[in-house]
């Protein structure tokens, strides 16, 4: 299958990079500095490729986190001629009343930002029962929430950042000096589909995205 990455990944996880920052010690670190909200741009361009006419596009964020991530994905969607409402959780217990929102506001389907709560034990599960049952496609960051029956994730591949990071480990117990690390951006991103969410959603998969997609569930 066509690696996603290939004609999507120009839209997500851009950054600049700053080879010598200091840190508090004033040593040399290298930083890699991520863009609030272009990954996001992608994943509102694949709920829009799923549902074509959708005009309102939701996004499950937690108002603790910075408003330029907030503001970079409501101008993401203004991009995509579509109208962000934005849902803000502090703790599970606002799960319901967010995806309660996001129907009242006539939204079809919505973005879950990157954050723990969003994906600590069980809240994954929940967050999708209630997608279902309010008829929205979540859109996630990463592949956990799809296997937790979310309908589509765009992200990284974690296994790969991983042993990335276990080889940056490696050079410095051998003596490698961090700041003369090159840091390195993650060229494996994975799109994963959950065809048995999309069915309950009345949802039809373009070919295309299942073509582009490393993994299907069925």
């Amino acid at each position: 299958m066509a690696n996603p990455s290939s004609s999507m990944s120009k839209f997500a996880y851009v950054g600049s990079y700053t080879s010598k920052e200091r840190n508090g010690h004033g040593e040399g670190i290298n930083v890699y500095k991520i863009d609030p909200g272009t990954g996001n741009w992608t994943h509102l361009q694949l709920l829009k490729e799923v549902s074509p006419a959708i005009s309102r596009m939701a996004a499950l964020w937690n108002p603790a986190m910075p408003i330029s991530i907030r503001r970079a994905t409501e101008e993401a969607a203004r991009g995509l001629q579509a109208t962000l409402v934005p849902a803000g959780v502090r703790s599970a217990e606002d799960f319901e009343h967010a995806l309660t929102v996001m129907k009242q506001e006539n939204a079809t389907g919505f973005v879950v930002l990157g954050e723990p709560l969003f994906t600590s034990p069980g809240n994954p599960e929940r967050i999708n029962e209630l997608a279902v049952r309010s008829g929205l496609a979540a859109m996630w960051p990463g592949r956990g929430g799809v296997e937790a029956g979310g309908l589509m994730s765009y992200g990284d591949n974690a296994p790969d950042r991983w042993r990335r990071a276990a080889t940056y480990v490696d050079k410095i117990l051998k003596g490698a000096k961090p700041g003369d690390l090159p840091m390195e951006q993650s060229m494996r991103f994975e799109l994963v589909i959950n065809l048995k969410t999309a069915q309950a959603l009345g949802l039809t998969i373009p070919a295309s995205l299942l073509f582009q997609a490393n993994d299907v569930i069925r």
